[in-house]
């Protein structure tokens, strides 16, 4: 492993990673993510978050929570990120599972620009990105799941990504709170399955995981 820049940052993932039962190994991965992240986001501003020890907090951990909550997350499983940013949480994803084929997607151009850097910087070879919107984007063939941290209406997200979906696909809404008239509002033809609290090592703060399907 090279000398990290954020020795700190790297002991905080390291024991976030030891709660959440995944391999430590991954630390090194991760930290040369956030090391890109934190270069570009000097220039392009990418990310409102600026330390790196909340970067940790806030990418790295909050995305990695979801793989514990959902075992179904295996090799050869299709994922699509919408409204990816700067990765988050597709390429964290990506790293932690090889296995995975992870697409993500985002209409901002330096966004998409700096995913496809990480992609190439990292060799991750299960990854690709779609630049554009959601309604846009026509896959060859459905995903498994979809993912968000980005979409600020669970009604929305499912509507606008309906046709990237088959009959067997999850809905993985990444929300820190939704009240019941959120809940109530998902079109007809979808229920939430479960509510999963996502506890974020280090993080004292709600986060939660819907499960969302269609019936």
């Amino acid at each position: 492993m090279s000398e990290s820049r954020h020795p700190h940052s790297e002991r905080r993932l390291r024991l976030g990673l030891e709660r959440l039962g995944l391999d430590v190994e991954l630390t090194d991965p991760l930290m040369r993510y956030l090391a890109e992240l934190e270069k570009w986001n000097a220039t392009y501003n990418l990310s409102g978050i600026k330390i790196v020890d909340e970067m940790v907090l806030r990418h790295l951990l909050d995305s990695l929570t979801v793989l514990p909550a959902v075992p179904a997350l295996v090799d050869g499983t299709r994922l699509i990120d919408i409204g990816s940013g700067a990765g988050v949480p597709g390429l964290v994803l990506a790293i932690a599972r090889p296995g995975l084929k992870v697409t993500t997607l985002d209409s901002a151009g330096k966004k998409a620009r700096f995913m496809r850097h990480a992609i190439r910087t990292l060799g991750l070879a299960n990854a690709d990105v779609f630049e554009g919107r959601a309604e846009d984007h026509a896959p060859a063939e459905p995903y498994d799941f979809i993912i968000s941290r980005a979409f600020a209406n669970l009604s929305d997200f499912v509507t606008v990504t309906e046709h990237l979906a088959g009959p067997d696909t999850r809905w993985l809404a990444m929300k820190a709170h939704v009240d019941d008239v959120e809940r109530a509002s998902l079109p007809d033809g979808y229920v939430i399955e479960a509510t999963i609290r996502l506890p974020v090592p280090g993080l004292d703060e709600m986060r939660q995981l819907l499960v969302i399907r269609a019936t």
